[in-house]
């Protein structure tokens, strides 16, 4: 069975089932899914709690003995394997596929795992654990349905905004979910319970996104001009490298002309992504494609120092020209 963190937090068990393994993207749904499962191995009776982490040079021989080995004092336990790395090893892949046919009995297992990409989830050792486990996945929110995250999480502490004053909100912490929990928690400390105006949620919260080059490409075929440039002016403060930034722009338009049949090498895209380029390429004659990867060019010469124009700017014309759209050099 494989269910969200929220999935699983509305629907926690009386009594756990022997083995949980929580995996994904999003460290503070992660933690708070992990919390909730202790809390309920606790109120079921699973008071002793013992735990690995298998960094380098871990025994897995004592996993192996803690298994086949009977609680300390005849209680129930908890057992927690954290694998901070997700990649185990060969002995430590036989060990977790040894241990998943044969579960310890009075314990409840829950291993501890960062995001899998779809090469992970082909192992024997993934597949092993997820044959006998409940899978837990801990999915980052996507910027579409973050303001409704941060409703619901205002709802909690009994306040609610408008959705001009979420949109705002879901702006500054786009990208950074540990850093919009501590803003929600904030408002509840400097703002009364009940509606919140939008005026008083700009004044309190500080702008803390976080974006990857990848979101980048996302915001690329949703026509918001404004959130592209942010995304840009965010990835450039944090330091983030240019090349890889024109790369994941330069790969777009490589997608966009596969999608319209110009190009037929490369990897064939999710069915999502496909629905993102059609509609996209829809905005694009094949001469417009190619005249981007003409412009993608000529930013690489600007980052490697070839040519005297700013580059960033560069990069701000090209995601425009890509989502269809022109941006002039004075609005950048």
């Amino acid at each position: 069975m494989r269910l969200s963190s929220e999935q699983f937090l509305q629907r926690l068990p009386k009594e756990p089932a022997p083995l949980y393994v929580l995996f994904g993207a999003e460290p503070l749904l992660a933690l708070e899914a992990a919390d909730a499962l202790r809390l309920a191995a606790r109120d079921a009776g699973y008071l002793e709690h013992e735990m690995f982490t298998a960094e380098q040079g871990f025994d897995w021989n004592a996993l192996r003995m803690s298994a086949a080995s009977m609680s300390l004092f005849g209680s129930k336990r908890l057992l927690e394997l954290r694998i901070p790395t997700g990649k185990p090893g060969t002995e430590g892949g036989r060990a977790i596929e040894e241990f998943a046919r044969r579960l310890p009995e009075e314990t409840v297992t829950l291993v501890m795992l960062p995001d899998i990409d779809w090469q992970g989830q082909k192992t024997k050792w993934f597949a092993a654990l997820e044959e006998a486990a409940v899978m837990v996945e801990a999915r980052a929110v996507e910027r579409a349905r973050l303001p409704e995250w941060l409703a619901a999480r205002l709802a909690r502490q009994k306040q609610h905004a408008g959705g001009e004053a979420l949109d705002f909100l879901a702006d500054q912490v786009e990208g950074n979910l540990l850093a919009a929990m501590q803003e929600v928690r904030k408002l509840a400390l400097l703002l009364p319970e009940g509606e919140i105006a939008f005026g008083q949620i700009k004044d309190c919260v500080l702008d803390v996104s976080r974006y990857n080059p990848f979101q980048l490409a996302d915001a690329l075929h949703e026509g918001d001009v404004a959130r592209m440039m942010r995304i840009l002016d965010g990835l450039k403060a944090e330091g983030e490298a240019a090349p890889l930034i024109l790369w994941v722009l330069a790969n777009e338009v490589r997608q966009l002309l596969r999608a319209v049949g110009v190009t037929r090498s490369g990897r064939q895209p999710s069915p999502k992504k496909m629905q993102q380029l059609q509609r996209t390429a829809r905005r694009h004659s094949t001469a417009s494609l190619q005249g981007c990867l003409l412009q993608a060019a000529r930013i690489d010469r600007m980052i490697k120092g070839l040519d005297a124009s700013d580059a960033w700017l560069g990069m701000k014309q090209l995601a425009c020209a890509i989502d269809g759209k022109t941006l002039l050099k004075e609005a950048a």
